[in-house]
């Protein structure tokens, strides 16, 4: 003899609050071996399903099976033990089969600007572990390297390559040496980027063309060499690393917030140009990360996000369906500072 625990759908699989509730409500249905069946009181307010019905059913948050004792009563009020198990998806089975990861990426080139640290440096390593070939590029040769080799002993093929990617020449000669290397970039991380922070009354001419050529020009000046190889091979993912201060403001956040309120912007139309290329342009607004990047003072660790949230975010929108169109990410630490 089972007991069917029926529970009505609440309004979202995840509202534990509403999910409670309705367990708590305890409606019972009582299903013999035959497959008949009889209802409590409330058996106008339930949708009442022969067993073999229900355990053909698929959507979790229907209702769940419980197997009980005979001493649990028809109100279904008497505590007694019993098994109750909604069955997921294992690690193992999301992940790869002997719990590997699966290489999701293999056979595809990323190119990670500013790959040589901080964000940068956590999104090339991440998709290096997906089987992406991965070409970084920055101006600290020492850190170029040291990234360089940490990719190439996950087994996958890597370039540390020094540029600026303030400037146009710099770039076309870039992106020149990643095709001779890889063939196709299919992969474009624009993440190279500065922060500098104060009252715009108090900046210069220097410091406005010095923070808005690194965070804003070089976006333009990397996509724009890099697409045409896109649209050639049928489709690409450009993903440009901006920043919840592309969403907001705040007080000394003038040159900066307008650096990545113009990146929004950039991003969304050349996503509205580039999608019929099979191209799709995202981007990632994280909040607080602690790296070394240049912010507004020390930051408490368990109040900012890691670098390798950062890369996690990016990594989802490179494996996301062929079909879909990650357009933007809003990534804040849990916990507020």
């Amino acid at each position: 003899m089972y007991k069917i625990l029926v529970v009505r759908r609440p309004g979202k699989l995840w509202d534990y609050k509403k999910m409670r509730g309705a367990i708590a409500s305890r409606n019972v249905v009582t299903i013999c071996a035959n497959r008949c069946h009889k209802t409590c009181a409330v058996r106008k307010r339930l949708r009442v399903m022969p067993l073999s019905r229900l355990q053909a059913a698929q959507p979790m948050g229907t209702a769940f099976a419980t197997r009980v004792s005979d001493e649990y009563d028809e109100s279904g009020t008497k505590k007694v033990a019993r098994e109750r198990r909604i069955l997921m998806a294992s690690i193992s089975e999301t992940n790869g089969t002997n719990g590997t990861v699966r290489k999701d990426l293999t056979g595809k080139t990323a190119l990670v600007t500013g790959g040589g640290r901080g964000i940068g440096r956590a999104i090339a390593l991440k998709l290096a572990s997906l089987g992406a070939g991965v070409a970084i590029c920055g101006r600290d040769e020492a850190k170029l390297t040291q990234t360089e080799r940490e990719l190439r002993a996950q087994g996958v093929k890597a370039a540390a390559l020094r540029a600026d990617v303030t400037r146009a020449s710099e770039v076309a000669k870039l992106i020149e040496q990643v095709v001779a290397a890889f063939g196709q970039i299919h992969l474009l991380v624009n993440n190279a980027g500065m922060g500098l922070f104060g009252s715009v009354h108090e900046k210069s001419e220097e410091e406005w063309d010095r923070l808005m050529n690194t965070n804003l020009k070089s976006v333009f000046l990397v996509s724009r060499a890099v697409i045409p190889g896109m649209i050639r091979q049928g489709g690409g993912d450009i993903i440009n690393i901006s920043s919840l201060a592309g969403k907001n403001v705040f007080a000394g956040g003038g040159i900066y917030c307008a650096s990545k309120w113009g990146l929004q912007g950039l991003s969304g139309c050349m996503a509205e140009d580039l999608r019929e290329h099979g191209i799709r342009v995202s981007t990632v607004c994280p909040g607080s990360v602690a790296t070394e990047f240049s912010g507004r003072g020390p930051k408490d660790a368990a109040k900012v996000l890691k670098a390798e949230d950062v890369a996690h975010a990016v990594a989802m929108i490179a494996t996301q369906g062929d079909q879909s169109f990650l357009s933007e990410v809003h990534l804040r630490p849990l916990k507020k500072a």
